[in-house]
């Protein structure tokens, strides 16, 4: 069930405090508080859209200017041959190749 916000309206018709209510999508819109029986009215927010982790930022945080620039090294496997092929890293102990 989804949570709604409401504000309680105080007697001089100042804002009070916030609630948060999970309610069914069906129900009406509260107008009283379920406690204090003070006047109530919808709160609505901005929604929020997490970018942090799209395909395309993880794309680009592990393209091979990042991951060399953090010091790890980056391996691509060839789908004919199963070899791996390094694309990233300056480790000298680090193979250029390396087999499955």
């Amino acid at each position: 069930m989804p949570i709604y916000v409401y504000q309680e309206i105080r007697e001089d018709g100042s804002e009070g405090e916030l609630l948060e209510i999970e309610q069914p999508m069906s129900a009406k819109p509260l107008e009283k508080h379920p406690v204090t029986g003070r006047s109530l009215r919808r709160v609505y927010l901005p929604t929020t859209v997490n970018t942090k982790y799209t395909p395309g930022h993880t794309k680009q945080m592990l393209s091979e200017k990042n991951v060399e620039k953090a010091g790890f090294t980056k391996y691509v496997r060839d789908k004919q041959t199963g070899t791996y092929h390094k694309t990233a890293g300056t480790d000298p102990r680090a193979p250029d190749t390396m087999r499955k």
